[in-house]
């Protein structure tokens, strides 16, 4: 009657060990850390990287635990926060001589110290959130009506080159604030005009004015078509955070709006808030401008001559220079999109760009006026400009599609595409609330934290045993059950652990307990009406089960409705409350009637159960107590 087939054991055996596996890597902590990244598309680490920091502190006299390249970054694993301190400087003078051109960002960080095993079955702590690990906390405000003027801006440029496709003759077209002004003196063309707004510009809405002989045709953008624009420039600008965002190290970065025109950026482990500012603002853009052919500019590009007046010296990736005039023939506004790929003729790798009308027109003319000279296409981030490339113009290039090419690898065509596409911001932002949380004050949270839900923990257990002794001590195995079981799902999971979670796991040990209780109390009242301790438990579990779900799954209802609609902290909350329900239901049920029948079901002549006090009538209805 209460046995356990085989299998259900060797479920509950693989759970614990998975839920061990997973649970462990959260109590090796983590080594202070120097990682160092480029802060340019054209600089890589690599093992050159590696060697000029391992020389500079083996001069200064630091003996780092390890250093590894990751990916795109070097990681210098270090034993104490002093060493880490002087390392980043080291390191910083070493790569960065000049502050104010840093080819390396060079930031703290803090490395899990999990084992390579455990590591490569991808088992890795919890990530811990800005209260509990200490870290910047930046409120930024975009300004939507900087967005709304740069689309109207682009809507003109448009508009102008859509009425010359046309042969719609007007008197002029002027950006006027966020509206579009074009002026007509005849009735004809201005009828045309309507039309082709009315066609092709779906977003804009017009009104006329008549001002004398001239009717001015007013274009504003229409309020859902304004919606839309504010809304995709706050997530480019949050795509933009992410990738900036990337170079700090940060493991868990929280990104998220913040009503209609903000965005939160949370980076927990960073304590350095001018090189998070300085990330922060990093921008990418393009401009095109032609390469200096006179007898001066070849002479200063051979080195052999002073740089003409009107002409600047930028550098190739080659570190070879290049002399360019300083009129900008494009920039990175008139871009709409930027892909890597394949050059169709060579097969190099090489990033296809996508102009927009203005842009698609001021090329062709260009182009067609400079065949067989030098068009140079620069990438300037944070004020220092690179040259891409610098072809030849073969012929005239129409149709907006560009492609840069020349000497480039698959992975330089993808950050540069990546750089162009994402690199700018879609609309200005400002800094409105700055905060930083020391790892003293995070060190503490995590003790508090820790102590609540350890103390909640052992008073429960202490009432259970006390209450219901030998079932209590089942019951609070299975709570510890469900305890290692919610923090393994986390780490699996890889979620970001805050105060709110660790209040909501706190909560899922006073929740779960009451599973066991309506258990132990079914059990006791069939006790009490007579059933034999078998049956009694054969009986309790089975009756309790609907009570349990019925309960469960209303609580879990509200968790999900808090994990749909809340945001921060609330759904960090949520999360560990619903993934705590679930724990419950399989620790209490399933786990502890596999200890109660381990422990209870082999024994074919069962007199009493160890459950406490359970109170009985007599024949003559008077009460008795009996074990």
């Amino acid at each position: 009657m209460n046995r356990y087939p085989l299998w259900k054991y060797a479920i509950i055996v693989v759970a614990l060990l998975i839920g061990v596996l997973y649970t462990l890597p959260n109590f090796f902590g983590e080594d202070p850390a120097v990682q160092v990244a480029s802060a340019r598309s054209t600089m890589k680490v690599d093992e050159s990287t590696r060697a000029r920091v391992e020389q500079a502190l083996a001069q200064a006299g630091v003996k780092p635990q390890s250093m590894v390249l990751d990916g795109t970054s070097l990681k210098i694993r270090l034993d104490s926060t002093d060493t880490q301190l002087k390392a980043k400087d080291v390191i910083q003078r070493a790569l960065s001589p000049d502050p104010n051109d840093s080819p390396y960002v060079v930031a703290l960080n803090l490395l899990s110290k999990t084992p390579t095993w455990m590591a490569a079955l991808n088992a890795a702590p919890m990530y811990l959130g800005l209260d509990l690990r200490g870290g910047v906390h930046f409120m930024l405000q975009v300004d939507m009506q900087a967005a709304l003027t740069k689309k109207a801006e682009s809507y003109a440029g448009d508009l102008r080159s859509v009425l010359r496709e046309k042969n719609i003759r007007h008197a002029g077209i002027n950006r006027n604030g966020q509206a579009v002004d074009v002026s007509f003196r005849d009735p004809a063309a201005l009828a045309a005009a309507r039309n082709v707004l009315t066609d092709q510009f779906q977003d804009l809405q017009v009104a006329a004015t008549a001002e004398g002989d001239t009717t001015r045709l007013v274009a504003t953008i229409k309020p859902e078509a304004a919606r839309r624009v504010q809304d995709q420039a706050l997530k480019q600008n949050m795509v933009t955070l992410h990738n900036r965002i990337n170079e700090l190290g940060v493991a868990e970065p929280v990104i998220q709006q913040q009503g209609i025109d903000r965005i939160v950026v949370q980076l927990p482990g960073v304590q350095d808030t001018s090189r998070a500012k300085d990330i922060l603002g990093r921008t990418a853009t393009l401009e095109v401008r032609m390469v200096d052919e006179s007898s001066e500019g070849r002479a200063a590009e051979a080195g052999s001559g002073p740089v003409p007046f009107g002409s600047e010296r930028y550098l190739d990736r080659e570190g070879r220079p290049v002399i360019v005039r300083k009129q900008v023939v494009l920039t990175g506004e008139n871009l709409t999109d930027a892909q890597a790929g394949f050059d169709n003729q060579t097969q190099e790798a090489a990033v296809h760009l996508t102009l927009d009308a203005k842009g698609a027109r001021i090329f062709r003319d260009v182009t067609r006026e400079n065949v067989g000279k030098r068009m140079a296409i620069l990438l300037f981030e944070k004020g220092k400009g690179e040259v891409v490339t610098a072809p030849v113009i073969r012929s005239e290039i129409a149709g907006g599609r560009v492609q840069i090419s020349g000497r480039m690898s698959t992975v330089e065509a993808n950050d540069t595409a990546l750089l162009l596409r994402a690199g700018s911001l879609a609309a200005p932002m400002e800094i409105i609330e700055e905060m930083t949380i020391g790892p003293t004050l995070g060190a503490e949270n995590i003790a508090k934290g820790f102590n609540s839900v350890a103390w909640g923990f052992a008073a429960i257990c202490a009432f259970m045993i006390v209450y219901y002794m030998l079932f209590g001590v089942f019951s609070s195995l299975a709570l510890g059950i469900n305890l290692l079981l919610l923090v393994a799902i986390l780490s699996m999971l890889q979620a970001t652990l805050t105060l709110p979670g660790m209040a909501a796991m706190a909560l899922a040990l006073g929740m779960a307990i009451d599973s066991n209780v309506l258990i132990n109390e079914r059990v006791r009242e069939e006790l009490r009406n007579g059933a034999s301790p078998q049956a009694a438990i054969h009986a309790g579990y089975d009756r309790a089960w609907a009570t349990i779900l019925d309960s469960n799954v209303t609580t879990l209802i509200a968790g999900v409705a808090l994990l749909a609609f809340g945001s921060g902290p609330v759904r960090g909350f949520a999360v560990v409350h619903c993934i705590g329900i679930l724990t419950s239901m399989f620790s209490a049920v399933f786990f502890s009637r596999g200890l109660v029948n381990l422990w209870y079901g082999r024994k074919k002549k069962l007199k009493s159960v160890s459950i406490g006090t359970v109170w009985r009538p007599d024949a003559d209805g008077a009460i008795t107590k009996a074990e």
